[in-house]
């Protein structure tokens, strides 16, 4: 079967810690990309999960807690833009 190169440009701190991956499964980073490749190929889909939900933040959480506590108070839209701290030009 014939083959091709094909270049891509990535952030080296990304390379970096992929690249250290694939060794640490000892795989070259061709071997890697070709598995992924054959993978994507073979089933028709990308192998990759994208259900990633992140964890909320500290402020989230907060006003969640006071929501179910009933400890809020209801802003209009006017209000909470006037809250807002404005950035200094």
């Amino acid at each position: 079967m014939p083959t091709t190169n094909y270049n891509i440009r990535l952030d080296r701190e990304l390379k970096d810690k992929a690249f250290s991956v694939f060794k640490s499964y000892g795989l070259t980073p061709s071997q890697a990309i070709k598995l992924f490749l054959n993978q994507v190929a073979d089933t028709n889909t990308v192998p990759l999960s994208f259900d990633y939900q992140p964890a909320p933040s500290n402020s989230t959480l907060q006003a969640l807690a006071e929501l179910e506590n009933g400890h809020y108070t209801e802003s209009s839209l006017d209000e909470m833009l006037e809250l807002k701290p404005h950035a200094q030009s």
